[in-house]
This record gives structure tokens, C-alpha cells and sequence, in this order.
């Protein structure tokens, strides 16, 4: 049975790798200045959540917030993340979820600002752990209809690029939400160099075939988006 004591222990390490992801995110230029926000599950009724107009690359565990699944502040200084609805979106609409980052990669964002999508079936990697990265409509930052944008997509994929804003991943904890980001963006660079090079070869739907059957192998849990095979 779990105590008190046990609890109080997990939340602080809970909030200790929330601070690590955040200053990964800025050191990593994944973010600038106050940009970006992440959260964590902490139970049936509660969220840890960064709070609005911190530098990210300076926040400690005490800046960090607890609220209810309506946003509400329970514990904490300051002010929850104004992008709080988009995460609460993603709560409510998928249970297998623990934690959300939300950041603003700029490979990966200046490829939805040219039009040009994610969503080829190009690097394994990529492919075997997400399958292709959708890029959603735009939705004005920090409003309902970004939530609603959210609800829309989420349920089909465990990384998507928010139009002219940043991207969105998720994962069963906020370390392998983070380490989804960094996938977003190495590939947006890889393709972009690939692009420059000369034209983007995809994979083909035997090969893709073949590493989709390696999720099963592996044990890998997450929503995977299809991704095209037509080469761009």
C-alpha cells in the first residue's frame, strides 16, 4: 500500500526530471526564453504543470505548479501555463498518457510555416516509433480552438506539429515525451538536408511493413500515425 511518504517521493521526482526536461529543451535550443510548457499526470484528479512567463532553462521544482483536470490551482506560485487547456485536451482524450511537452523546435516548425509536411515514410527510426509526424491546421496559441485541435489529432499519434506553433508529444512519462521531441526535430533536419541534396526517397510499403511488424517485437506501447511511401 502506498503512504504518504512514498507519494510525497515520487512527486519529487516527478518534478526533478520535469526541471531536467525544461532546461534539455532550452540548452537544446528546443525552445527560447519563456516559450513552451510541460506537464505531468500525477493522478486520477491532478496535474504538475510549468508555470506561465518562467525561463525554462532557470526554473526549479519549487516553480512548478499542481492544479485539478480543469486548470485550477491546488498547489503552487504563479500562474499555470496559459496553454493549459491544450494539455488538459490531451488528458482528456487519451487515459494511456502521463505527460505532455509542448515546445517550439525550429526545423520542425518552419517545415508547417513552408507547407511542407512530415508525414513521408523516410527514416526507420522514425517509422518503427511514430510513424509519420501529422502537421495539424493552425490554431491561434493559448485559445479553445487550440485545445480543439488537439482533441482532434491526439488520439491518432504520440507527436504532431501544431501549425506556425511548435510541436506536441506525448508519452507514458515525461522523459519519453521529451525524447519524442528530439526525434521530431532530428528529423525535421535530416529531411530538410535531404531536401537541399536533391529529392526525399521514402521507404518502401515492404520495408515499412516490415518495421511496423518490429513494434510488436520490441514491445512498443503509443499511437502510431501512417506515414506516406510516395516520394516527395
Amino acid at each position: 500500500m502506498e503512504t504518504r511518504e512514498n507519494a510525497a517521493g515520487d512527486e519529487q521526482r516527478v518534478r526533478a526530471d520535469v526541471v531536467t526536461v525544461c532546461r534539455l529543451m532550452h540548452e537544446r535550443r528546443l525552445i527560447a526564453a519563456t516559450d513552451g510548457n510541460v506537464s505531468v499526470r500525477l493522478g486520477p484528479d491532478r496535474v504538475l504543470v510549468t508555470p506561465s512567463g518562467v525561463h525554462k532553462g532557470l526554473l526549479t521544482s519549487a516553480d512548478l505548479i499542481v492544479t485539478d483536470m480543469q486548470g485550477r490551482t491546488l498547489a503552487g506560485r504563479g500562474t499555470p501555463t496559459s496553454e493549459m487547456p491544450l494539455h488538459l485536451a490531451v488528458y482528456e482524450a487519451r487515459a494511456d498518457v502521463g505527460a505532455v511537452v509542448h515546445a517550439h523546435p525550429p526545423t520542425a516548425t518552419a517545415f508547417s510555416i513552408a507547407g511542407v509536411p512530415l508525414d513521408a515514410c523516410v527514416l526507420p527510426e522514425v517509422v518503427v516509433t511514430l510513424g509519420a509526424i501529422p502537421t495539424t491546421e493552425y490554431a491561434t496559441p493559448s485559445t479553445p480552438e487550440g485545445a480543439a485541435v488537439i482533441r482532434r489529432h491526439i488520439p491518432k499519434c504520440d507527436a504532431l506539429i501544431l501549425a506556425r506553433h511548435g510541436t506536441v508529444t506525448v508519452g507514458r512519462d515525461v522523459l519519453k515525451a521529451y525524447y519524442k521531441l528530439e526525434k521530431v526535430e532530428h528529423a525535421a533536419q535530416v529531411v530538410l538536408a535531404a531536401r537541399q541534396l536533391g529529392r526525399v526517397q521514402t521507404l518502401s510499403p515492404e520495408e515499412v511493413a516490415r518495421l511496423e511488424g518490429l513494434r510488436e517485437q520490441f514491445g512498443l506501447s503509443g499511437r502510431v500515425y501512417p506515414c506516406r511511401t510516395d516520394e516527395t
